[in-house]
């Protein structure tokens, strides 16, 4: 568990880990240069659980601190912790019970819920509904290009496949998408869950509202690099629907990057326009391309349902024809 200035929510993150069902645990909880009273609570839980152990970061920031812990911990099952959340009584059971259940190969994950002390945006609460949706049938990474589908800190694997994927040796942020990105790679499959055992704390200073690690401009490079380190076939052309904001920002990364590249849009406006030497093309002319890989770049939910709709009904399938990258 890396911990960073988190003083005020502390004590209840560390209580709610204290008081889980399932006892047979170890806490490594890394503290990241804190300027505020965060070592001491650690260091009291410390003096009273020998279970907890704390250690200052030898480095800086959050991959170091992950890093660090991993390296001291000597659990056969993994999971992370964020100092500013609470875990339900029932998590770390639920998690190891699915994991011995289905043994190696397999992530196990667990429903999440969003709280804050004022009032939360619709965006979160979306988020939080999509990702419990696919958590409870264990298709998350369908949707992986979407946004991150594996909850964090909400996720347990056993130790030789988290070696397996690579662990936190990358430097990639937001490290928790890259993670699970490895975690597809590398062929493990989600065991379902409906069980609501992580509570996400929303506040004005969470890193991904005041890191710049976890800004939007992160998020579409890391797809696009994963998506040719992996899911990219170069002996099929590349389509590009859609031509707003995130749809051109995805053209110009992967225009450097694959010659067979093109793009169709349903907006009138720019059929037969130039962005970045790419010919924009009307949305109709994709049957004219052979066996196409897809991404998706279109951010409308109404919009995207139609065309995945469309896809599918073609007979394409997700995370081998078509990516949705919004």
């Amino acid at each position: 568990m890396p911990v960073k200035n988190a003083e005020a929510f502390l004590a209840e993150c560390l209580d709610s880990i204290i008081g889980q069902s399932f006892k047979n645990w170890e806490l490594i909880a890394i503290d990241d240069h804190s300027d505020d009273q965060s070592w001491a609570i650690l260091s009291e839980y410390f003096s009273k659980d020998i279970r907890i152990k704390v250690y200052r970061n030898e480095e800086t920031g959050i991959i170091a601190a992950l890093r660090q812990a991993y390296q001291l911990s000597s659990g056969t099952l993994i999971t992370r912790m964020d100092a500013d959340d609470i875990m339900a009584t029932e998590k770390l059971r639920i998690l190891r019970n699915h994991l011995v259940v289905h043994g190696q190969g397999h992530v196990s994950i667990g429903g999440v819920q969003y709280f804050s002390g004022d009032m939360l945006g619709e965006g979160y609460k979306r988020y939080e509904q999509w990702l419990n949706e696919l958590s409870a049938t264990g298709r998350n990474f369908d949707h992986l290009y979407k946004e991150c589908v594996i909850p964090s800190p909400c996720w347990m694997l056993w130790r030789d496949d988290l070696e397996q994927v690579g662990a936190f040796d990358s430097d990639v942020y937001p490290e928790d998408y890259d993670l699970a990105f490895r975690m597809y790679q590398s062929g493990l499959s989600v065991i379902p869950c409906r069980n609501i055992i992580h509570h996400w704390r929303d506040h004005p200073n969470r890193s991904s509202r005041t890191d710049e690690n976890y800004s939007d401009n992160r998020f579409l490079p890391l797809k696009c690099r994963h998506f040719i380190d992996y899911d990219f076939d170069s002996s099929r052309p590349t389509v590009i629907w859609g031509a707003g904001k995130k749809g051109k920002s995805i053209a110009k990364l992967l225009n450097e990057e694959i010659e067979d590249l093109h793009w169709i849009t349903n907006n009138e406006n720019k059929i037969n326009k130039q962005i970045y030497d790419i010919s924009l093309r009307s949305s109709t002319e994709l049957t004219q391309f052979e066996l196409p890989q897809i991404i998706v770049a279109v951010s409308n939910p109404d919009e995207q349902y139609q065309i995945e709709a469309n896809l599918i009904s073609k007979g394409f399938f997700t995370m081998i024809d078509y990516f949705l990258f919004c």
